[in-house]
């Protein structure tokens, strides 16, 4: 047990990738906070070390069974970026359009009694705008170096020239993007009283809340595997070959 107490949650998160659904339920976060020690999430979570380590260790053993699970770190990450824009990108652009009128509507006929949804709505309008601007920059700039310089490294052992020096610098920058995102759904959650709908809340408000709560959870998938798993990745090819050249 003491060892896993001292691995981080995002270490935890990638290789036991049933764990990602254990930290979702218990409320650790695996993605922006992946840095963190089991120990630490644990205290600051208010969490028996003991009761997540044993549950940890019990993914484990389910994940030596056959199971749906990618290990991501043994794909191309040219497989793994395709993942990401055709999984999450999607669903995430999807949700942010539905929402939308949703919110509305439910604001329409719920927003004087519950004056909380408008403060919501604003800071959903917000991370829209945040996470549409965010994968637009990452379709466009830094996936497309990702996959070119993977396919040179592969086949010449020599990245590409690039227009932003290093991958570091637009990962820095995706990954600050990733933490004021993070707060943004927690201010969300917070908000909406971790998406509880109120006793005169109708299906609408309850589809609202349900929603919110599945693009919360889908972020922090998302988020996980970029911060955790492509970014980390792509700086070692990158370094690695700059040393080889």
């Amino acid at each position: 047990m003491r060892n896993l107490a001292t691995r981080t949650i995002g270490e935890l998160a990638t290789e036991v990738p049933g764990a990602t659904r254990l930290f979702e339920k218990l409320g650790i976060d695996y993605c922006c906070g992946g840095g963190s020690s089991l120990e630490a999430a644990c205290s600051s979570a208010g969490l028996s070390l003991e009761e997540v380590s044993l549950s940890l260790e019990h993914a484990k053993e389910i994940e030596k069974q056959p199971n749906p699970y990618k290990d991501w770190r043994q794909r191309r990450l040219s497989e793994l970026i395709s993942h990401i824009t055709t999984t999450h990108h999607v669903f995430t652009r999807e949700e942010l359009a539905r929402l939308n009128p949703l919110f509305d509507k439910v604001c329409s006929v719920h927003g004087q009694n519950h004056p909380e949804l408008l403060t919501i709505y604003r800071s959903f309008r917000a991370l829209s705008q945040e996470l549409t601007l965010h994968m637009q920059k990452e379709e466009q700039v830094l996936f497309p170096y990702v996959v070119r310089m993977e396919q040179e490294v592969l086949a010449h052992g020599t990245p590409p020239n690039s227009p932003f020096g290093t991958v570091k610098n637009p990962v820095r920058m995706m990954m600050k993007e990733h933490d004021q995102a993070g707060d943004v759904l927690t201010q969300i959650r917070k908000g909406s009283s971790n998406f509880t709908v109120p006793a005169d809340g109708c299906s609408s408000f309850r589809s609202l809340y349900q929603s919110l709560a599945g693009l919360e959870e889908d972020l922090h998938q998302h988020i996980h595997l970029e911060n955790n798993l492509l970014f980390p990745r792509a700086i070692e090819m990158e370094g690695s070959a700059q040393n080889c050249s």
